[in-house]
């Protein structure tokens, strides 16, 4: 038997952007990943693979859109889709 989904779930997709990261030097050092969306809001991160930028900044989007929840704030929803709000849960992999 197929169970319903809660409709308090919702998806969020996001755009991001992976920037090779340099040192003081100009010698590569890691991977820079924003939302350009939710920049003003904290939401960057770094990390030495382009895995681990986008792994710590998922953690970093989870604390911000819960925050945004928690304090009533509205998301900054554009046309051009940076940030995808669904009604149902969904699963996003990014290869």
């Amino acid at each position: 038997m197929m169970k319903t989904v809660s409709n308090s779930m919702k998806t969020y997709l996001f755009k991001i952007v992976l920037e090779q990261d340099e040192d003081f030097d100009g010698n590569s050092s890691g991977w820079l990943a924003t939302c350009p969306s939710l920049v003003e809001k904290g939401a960057s991160a770094w990390g030495s693979t382009q895995e681990e930028a986008v792994k710590n900044l998922r953690e970093v989007l989870e604390m911000t859109v819960e925050g945004l929840i928690e304090n009533g704030e509205s998301f900054p929803i554009r046309e051009n889709e940076d940030i995808q709000v669904l009604e149902e849960p969904r699963v996003a992999i990014t290869i």
